[in-house]
């Protein structure tokens, strides 16, 4: 049977109901707001998204920790893990989800279609995770980069796998780092295998929501792992090798999942990206993404530079005095061609 369509009014008066019961289910006798069939409605957090079931650890005082495989209401909006919710459970260890709380952030991921799909929801910070060994590209990190930006979110870069690092092969690679510390963004060093900074990162990290990305095979999960203090115990991430045809990562995360951090801070890890496009954004969301341009926006001579070969470019006189520099420039240019890919 085809799916009902709502009208926006419909679709309107769902959504306010559908907030306003996210904000009273605490407050309400349990007793009093069951629904047919179904146990009392209690909040809980999404900890994965499987296709039509969601993996639900509830935050109700009676079932504190518990794990519950979920659907959800047909007329709630596509959830994402990190997102908090009102179940309400029909066996010891399934339920339904009713209502989406407010979410404070969500990080989407666009498919070809322009189209967005959450991925995680109340993340505080974004940790844009590289490796010596696959080889980190200037153009996926600052599409990342953009992409926090436009959120309102904080980034951090974490080069994993130190130990791999050889100084001949990864000199580009340090000047490449060296850049993006010199325009404010805070660069972390470690090795999940040697476990050398790894003390420093948990610090950092608590008591925030964090997203993992990168591409596969740069240690998203390993990093996780010992964070959490769980390398190679049940419950742990699992972890893949990189494909030594291509030095790329294999997947293995297939869905993105939430894991908590001894003390506080939850941790998330997403499905490994190599590609990550922006064909959801415009032009000026780009420009803003690149935090260096802001002095220089809106003080070109034309409204409608393209900062290529007009006179009176503000970018381009920057970039002659050395206040911005020619590789990231250059990864805007890119950046902005690939809007109507």
């Amino acid at each position: 049977m085809a799916k009902r369509r709502l009208t926006q009014q419909q679709r309107t008066r769902i959504d306010r109901r559908q907030a306003s019961r996210g904000r009273e289910t605490d407050a309400q006798d349990p007793a009093e707001i069951s629904g047919e069939g179904l146990g009392p409605e209690a909040t809980g957090l999404v900890i994965c998204h499987y296709g039509q079931q969601l993996e639900i650890e509830s935050t109700a005082i009676d079932s504190e920790g518990q794990i519950f495989r979920c659907y959800q209401r047909t007329n709630l909006p596509p959830l994402a893990t990190g997102d908090r919710v009102v179940w309400q459970a029909d066996s010891d260890s399934t339920g339904v989800i009713v209502a989406l709380q407010e979410r404070q952030s969500l990080m989407s991921r666009p498919n070809q279609q322009a189209n967005l799909r959450p991925v995680a929801a109340n993340v505080t910070v974004v940790a844009v995770t590289i490796a010596p060994l696959p080889q980190a590209f200037a153009n996926l990190i600052d599409r990342y980069l953009v992409m926090i930006h436009s959120l309102g979110l904080r980034a951090l870069l974490i080069l994993n796998k130190t130990d791999l690092l050889d100084a001949e092969r990864d000199a580009a690679l340090e000047t490449m780092l060296k850049n993006y510390v010199g325009i404010g963004y805070p660069v972390l060093r470690v090795s999940s295998r040697g476990g050398d900074g790894i003390d420093t990162l948990r610090e950092v990290l608590r008591p925030e929501t964090v997203v993992f990305v990168g591409q596969s095979g740069v240690g998203k999960s390993s990093l996780i792992n010992a964070l959490r203090g769980e390398q190679n115990s049940p419950g742990s991430a699992d972890v893949g090798d990189l494909s030594s045809a291509r030095d790329k990562g294999t997947h293995t995360t297939t869905a993105a999942r939430l894991y908590h951090m001894p003390g506080s801070g939850d941790l998330i890890d997403s499905p490994g990206i190599r590609e990550f496009g922006l064909w959801h954004m415009d032009a000026d969301t780009v420009f803003d993404g690149f935090v260096e341009f802001a002095p220089y926006k809106g003080m070109c001579r034309f409204r409608d530079c393209k900062h290529q070969q007009e006179p009176g470019c503000a970018l381009k006189e920057a970039l002659a005095k050395g206040e911005i520099s020619e590789a990231r420039l250059n990864s805007y240019f890119f950046l902005l061609s690939t809007l109507d890919d």
